[in-house]
């Protein structure tokens, strides 16, 4: 059994170096919600010296809220900023020898999209347009999914390991008590419970029934680097290896 554990760094934490041998795939803030050139290019040389594969985390241009506040953009305007965030990261990758391996939105963006089957279709049309081969990672079981099928991409279901959530399968509002995941017994027994059984327990104490392909952890979160390394020594201990998602 195998897992794709996912960490979204480049976004100026310090503990990105410590993080990247527990994980398989990096999400890399592409400049706008966070990041610069040096961080892109920092962070993908770290992806190629510790075989993890390299993804772009494109977002809101919106450093002052970290891409963490809603904006509301029509089709072509956020097509174009998917696009230029894609575009800048790969001219890094090219300097650097690495090749793009996923794509991730970020914060707002992200949770927008997981609501809106019209905003998921432009982000996935931008990802597609921009490389088909590219895969897609989104909420598991939501219209990010199935508006990046339905334009021809190869999708990944993501859940979160450091986050709770609500019984229609969102995550829980950060600005809301319980929103995190707070010990790293409850992060490995919620884990597990993802990866083995394909539930989660939500904040109402029912079991949800969710796709599982790769777990996501903040890399900003406060334990970031502590629960990184709980669920690579966990997995282990329970002979699940850690590998990134073949394209196929």
């Amino acid at each position: 059994m195998s897992i794709d554990v996912n960490c979204d760094l480049g976004e100026g934490m310090l503990h990105d170096v410590a993080i990247m041998k527990f994980i398989s795939s990096a999400n890399i803030a592409c400049g706008y919600h966070a990041g610069d050139h040096d961080t892109m290019r920092s962070t993908i040389e770290l992806c190629l010296k510790h075989q993890v594969a390299v993804g772009a985390h494109p977002g809101f241009d919106d450093k002052q809220n970290f891409g963490r506040t809603s904006v509301q953009l029509d089709a072509s305007a956020l097509y174009g900023l998917v696009f230029k965030q894609l575009d800048d990261i790969v001219k890094i990758c090219k300097e650097t020898g690495a090749l793009l391996h996923h794509v991730k939105p970020h914060g707002a963006m992200y949770n927008m999209a997981a609501k809106d089957p019209g905003m998921s279709n432009v982000l996935a049309k931008a990802v597609f347009d921009f490389n088909p081969k590219l895969i897609y990672y989104g909420l598991s079981g939501s219209c990010m999914i199935s508006e990046a099928i339905k334009v021809g991409l190869q999708t990944a279901h993501e859940v979160f390991a450091d986050r709770t959530y609500q019984p229609n399968g969102s995550l829980t509002p950060r600005t809301k008590e319980g929103a995190f995941i707070q010990s790293e017994n409850e992060l490995l027994r919620k884990v597990l419970q993802m990866i083995r059984h394909h539930q989660v327990e939500t904040t109402d104490k029912t079991l949800l029934s969710i796709q599982v392909e790769t777990i996501c952890i903040h890399g900003d979160g406060e334990h970031a680097l502590q629960f990184s390394r709980a669920i690579h020594q966990g997995l282990k201990q329970e002979k699940i290896s850690i590998q990134a998602i073949q394209a196929k």
